[in-house]
């Protein structure tokens, strides 16, 4: 395992050798789990700690990242007509200001605002770079990818089709080499792997039991060091090769319904969340190709997370619900060590959809409408702040840490806090 573990950093450094180890280069981080090489700072105040704030033109649900000094957002503007835009806004780290923004046209025909789409909106994909570009993913609007200093490189429609429930898109696209891998499945049933100099289609890995899988892939290399593009889908999950986009293995689950979490990743193990009306974990042995359901499965259990992507900590899975129940579980057994209801939450809806992420000795969870709690990262979840909102909108993005620093969105804003 020590030489599989190797190998994923050597070829995740490689395909990403321009972006710098500190940076927050996509959702959850540059290995996609959450977990930040830097400390920041576990108490703040919206009048005095924010170094700085920058109003956005719009609402969104992904995560700021970081490339360097620069910070790039997605948002989205207008209704779910032919007016609609989607903005890609780049601001200088240290400062603030706005370096750049640029716009796209939303799709002729949009899913409606109803229902649960707006819980998140239509700019929920998180961006991914690789030091000179961009790319983002919009949905019914496409893939685009741009330089880092705002030229449009180019704009690839990757399906106009809805799920049955009509909810929009929620994954985030993922960099491996010079491909660019999309979870398109409400917009096309299918994964895209497309060429990032110019957006051409490499591959596509079809099945329509991708519909209502709103998961972000994570790449880890697998047995015979090949890297895989995993993702979790209602009532399976998929190892594919990432150059080919053929599918190498993959574990029937009992999270059917829906699917949000992405995989998390262990040193002998894959961590798989979410479903409905039932949700599941599962622990899967790593490695192996085919069907790996009846020899790889290792347990199981029904506390689990429905939309936010726990994180893995010294042999420890830490989330907290939409409905507000922070957990922490043995990675090991499967046992749940802590289960405790967060305290003052607003009342009512689903008041979590962030991710949970590390820096240093503590786990930061950001909540919609109450604020940041701050726990330390151990099996009992102490809690060691609560951080009153920023402003009065919905906090749904996962922050980005780097260099000491956490970004944070609102549906208004972005707040750097040093």
């Amino acid at each position: 395992m020590k030489s599989l573990m190797t190998a994923w950093w050597c070829i995740t450094l490689a395909a990403s050798s321009t972006v710098p180890a500190a940076d927050w280069n996509r959702f959850r981080g540059s290995d996609g789990q959450g977990v930040a090489d830097s400390t920041v700072r576990l108490r703040w105040d919206a009048e005095k700690n924010p170094a700085w704030s920058l109003d956005l033109p719009g609402a969104g649900s992904s995560s700021p990242i970081v490339v360097g000094n620069r910070i790039f957002v997605t948002c989205y503007s207008g209704d779910d007509n032919v007016d609609s835009q989607r903005h890609l806004v780049c601001v200088d780290a240290d400062s603030g200001k706005q370096l750049w923004q640029d716009s796209i046209s939303g799709p002729e025909r949009e899913d409606a605002y109803r229902g649960y789409l707006t819980e998140h909106g239509y700019a929920s994909g998180t961006p991914v770079s690789d030091g000179k570009n961009v790319y983002c993913f919009f949905g019914k609007a496409g893939a685009v990818g741009w330089t880092v200093d705002g030229k449009k490189l180019w704009q690839k429609d990757l399906g106009q089709m809805s799920s049955n429930r009509r909810w929009g898109s929620g994954s985030s696209p993922v960099l491996f080499g010079n491909t660019l891998i999309v979870n398109a499945s409400e917009e096309s049933r299918a994964i895209f792997g497309l060429n990032a100099a110019d957006g051409k289609e490499l591959w596509k890995a079809e099945y329509d039991g991708l519909e209502l899988c709103f998961a972000t892939p994570v790449l880890v290399p697998g047995e015979g060091d090949v890297m895989e593009a995993v993702i979790s889908m209602p009532g399976e999950v998929w190892g594919l090769n990432a150059d080919n986009g053929k599918l190498r293995w993959f574990s029937e689950i009992g999270n059917g319904g829906n699917v949000t979490p992405g995989v998390v990743i262990g040193e002998a193990a894959f961590y798989t969340f979410g479903g409905h009306p039932q949700q599941q974990t599962n622990a899967i042995k790593r490695g192996g190709r085919r069907n790996v359901t009846d020899s790889h499965g290792l347990w199981q259990s029904r506390d689990s997370s429905y939309v936010a992507t726990p994180l893995l900590h010294d042999n420890h899975l830490y989330w907290v619900t939409d409905r507000g129940q922070a957990f922490s579980v043995d990675a090991t057994t499967g046992e749940t060590v802590t289960r405790t209801r967060l305290t003052g939450l607003q009342s009512g809806g689903r008041p979590v959809y962030a991710s949970p992420v590390k820096a240093g000795a503590h786990i930061f969870v950001v909540t919609r409408r109450s604020g940041t709690y701050v726990f330390e990262a151990n099996p009992e979840m102490k809690q060691v702040s609560k951080n009153a909102a920023l402003d009065d909108t919905d906090f749904n993005g996962t922050p980005a840490v780097a260099d000491g620093r956490m970004y944070l969105r609102s549906n208004k804003t972005l707040y750097c806090i040093r």
